[in-house]
């Protein structure tokens, strides 16, 4: 993560490389150890996008789209179903019955809010914002995924300022227990 351009073609491209890691669980069998490799890795790729979304996508659709308040509201309550199913995914391990539940949901979840997305917001933003603000917003983001959390906190803010400001230390705890538990990483 972390590839240039604007923040739509930002999170477009995150969008691309989640739906490439779930081609990656699907075409294992269920019970497969490299399923929770890839899970984990998508839950980490997940993460880091949304609390960038949650503090500078959302901010700025509020601030530029018509009706955007209500927009942001919406992507938020499915950030809140996506992250509690993350966190309960965490305990899972491959070859567990709940995992395969839990991940199917999961792919669910994340395809039609990518679709709406893509589909309802991306546009409508598009529209209403200049383009060196996308550009600015671009920046911020990547910005904020270099050190967004890694893991999923549920219970943690999800608005201005109070996100922007706990994130970051989140983050520094979730990489140092990655690094230590190689969560994430191949063998």
């Amino acid at each position: 993560m972390g590839h240039g351009g604007n923040v739509i073609d930002e999170l477009t491209t995150d969008h691309r490389e989640v739906e490439e890691l779930f081609g990656k669980i699907e075409a294992l069998p269920p019970g497969h150890k490299d399923r929770k490799l890839y899970a984990d890795q998508v839950t980490i790729e997940l993460v880091r996008h949304s609390v960038a979304e949650e503090a500078y996508l959302y901010p700025a659709v509020r601030e530029h789209v018509p009706n955007g308040g209500a927009l942001a509201d919406k992507e938020l309550e499915d950030h809140a179903e996506a992250e509690q199913i993350m966190k309960d995914l965490e305990g899972c391990q491959a070859d567990d019955a709940e995992f395969d539940r839990l991940i199917g949901k999961l792919m669910s979840e994340i395809r039609s809010h990518v679709a709406d997305e893509e589909g309802n917001l991306f546009p409508r933003l598009r529209e209403a914002c200049p383009p060196g603000a996308l550009d600015q917003l671009g920046d911020k983001v990547r910005q904020a995924k270099k050190t967004a959390p890694t893991r999923p906190h549920p219970s943690a803010p999800d608005k201005p300022p109070m996100n922007k400001l706990m994130a970051p230390g989140a983050g520094m705890v979730d990489r140092v227990r990655d690094a230590l538990s190689g969560r994430g990483k191949s063998d």
